[in-house]
């Protein structure tokens, strides 16, 4: 593949206004799928299922099958919509999207096309350095998602190069809602930022409404990127490209970055942009000439005729409304107000995608700067190494209780860890480790005075030095105790006993 000339980013920008656009597939928890009563992967207990093993007639569209309604996935789309700032269409209906893919069984998709559940809303974006942006947002419609193609044999895992591909539907028929802006404008050199932030706080809104996962590399949420340019002082929007499933945020901002550049080299050298999809490639940090984008047209869109326009009562749509949670920006400042964090402080625990445990840790009782020192620390360093999530190594009671025995001084920072570790490892509960290991601060003053003693013989100038006001040499003898007794002793109460011997308090 012919390596793309790229125009330095900032020079892009001099000559070039970028106009974008984001089209955002949410998977939807719901037990079941969109339209079957077949178990939904992206439910939490199906994560693991075989493929072809969670489907029904409908999902694979055999003859006479026919669709029925989510009654929850719709409720989650009305609440979606309503977090977003959208109108709720009183009647809107489904379509069929006609076009063929090996892993879309019924040849079509149902979806929603011009009458779509909701419209007209607008998205607040927060940047790093407390910026607002705000978003518009077109519409959020329903659709059911398609199967899955597995490519066997090559290096890569995409159809490139691939011997074969398998099908899997499981997927097919999970409840999606897509969620499409407006062309956004004036982002100029933020235009990265931007499209990493708006991916974010959707995901941020989801997660809060509790109706998806928003796990990107489960595929949860999904996003295409959308980019054109215009030169200078044009009206004329530029012919756009679209880079389909960009599966984080951090990859969403590389591609539009990407495209911006390579369609300014393009641009600057007098040829055109193609009107197509683009695939992006995590590990070259570069996209690809897809297929040629379709319009509304080639798809054939016509009414599903098996299924009748959704009409929600209003008192639905008002009780929806009443329920939302607080929406994400307003909770992240409420919380970092609340625990008295620099802006720096929490971002720290944003970027760990660890706020959620920390909140929980705190409401626990531990004090904010602990809770936060545990989980963007020690656990995520454990979490990292292992490959792992830290959500799913230990529980916010379970650190709320260990940082409970530091506080009470049973346990040191040293010992903590070890019993952190004995945590994860299944072992039981901070105390349960606490007992087990024998881990428990020693304070006894008989026990310390012993191996005091013992540590003096071995150095007997100390009291001497500390006498004569060297009060630092105290530390080679609370060094040795701490060692003799495997860090098991208060460190504290050691000074002082030295002190004490030595005449010094």
């Amino acid at each position: 593949m012919a390596k793309d000339a790229l125009m330095d980013f900032d020079k892009a920008l001099e000559l070039f206004e970028p106009v974008l656009g984001f089209e955002v597939h949410v998977e939807l928890n719901t037990a079941t799928k969109m339209f079957s009563a077949a178990p939904n992967p992206a439910h939490p207990d199906n994560h693991d299922a075989a493929p072809n093993t969670l489907i029904a007639p409908v999902d694979l569209g055999l003859p006479g099958s026919l669709p029925v309604v989510n009654a929850q996935a719709v409720r989650s789309s009305i609440r979606l919509g309503l977090a977003l700032g959208c109108s709720i269409a009183p009647s809107s209906r489904f379509a069929r999207k006609n076009y063929f893919y090996p892993d879309l069984g019924k040849n079509y998709q149902i979806s929603q096309y011009d009458e779509p559940i909701a419209f007209e809303g607008s998205v607040e974006v927060e940047l790093a350095d407390g910026t607002l942006v705000t978003v518009p947002i077109e519409r959020a419609h329903m659709e059911e998602d398609a199967g899955k193609l597995t490519h066997v044999g090559g290096a890569t895992g995409r159809i490139q190069g691939a011997d074969y591909s398998l099908v899997d539907y499981n997927r097919a028929g999970v409840p999606l809602v897509e969620i499409v802006t407006k062309p956004i404008f004036g982002a100029e050199h933020r235009a990265p930022e931007i499209a990493k932030a708006y991916v974010q706080a959707i995901r941020d809104i989801v997660v809060a409404l509790g109706v998806s996962e928003g796990r990107m590399e489960r595929g949860n949420l999904r996003c295409d990127a959308n980019v054109s340019l215009r030169p200078r002082g044009q009206e004329k929007l530029g012919t756009r490209t679209e880079t389909k499933n960009v599966n984080s945020t951090r990859s969403v901002e590389r591609a539009v970055r990407y495209e911006i550049q390579r369609q300014a080299a393009i641009l600057a050298g007098g040829g055109t942009i193609v009107q197509e999809t683009r695939h992006w490639h995590e590990d070259t940090g570069t996209t690809s000439a897809g297929r040629p984008k379709s319009d509304a047209d080639d798809y054939r869109y016509f009414p599903e005729p098996d299924l009748l326009p959704v009409a929600p009562p209003i008192e639905l749509i008002d009780e929806l409304r009443a329920d939302l949670p607080e929406p994400p920006i307003a909770r992240r400042r409420r919380l970092r107000s609340d625990w008295g964090f620099t802006e720096l402080e929490f971002q720290d625990v944003r970027n760990s995608g660890l706020l959620e445990q920390v909140e929980l840790t705190v409401a626990a009782g531990t004090t904010p700067a602990a809770a936060k020192k545990w989980w963007t620390g020690e656990i995520a360093r454990i979490a990292n190494a292992g490959e792992r999530e830290a959500s799913e190594l230990v529980t916010p009671a379970d650190v709320a209780a260990l940082q409970a025995l530091v506080d009470a001084g049973t346990l040191t920072d040293k010992l903590a860890r070890q019993v952190l570790e004995g945590v994860i490892a299944g072992e039981g509960t901070p105390q349960q480790v606490v007992d087990a290991r024998g881990l428990a601060v020693v304070s006894d003053d008989g026990a310390l005075i012993a191996a005091i003693d013992e540590a003096l013989v071995a150095q007997p100038d100390v009291l001497e030095k500390i006498r004569d006001g060297k009060v630092q040499a105290a530390g080679a003898v609370i060094g040795a105790v701490m060692k003799a007794m495997k860090g098991q002793a208060d460190a504290a109460r050691v000074r002082e006993l030295i002190l004490e011997r030595a005449g010094a308090l």
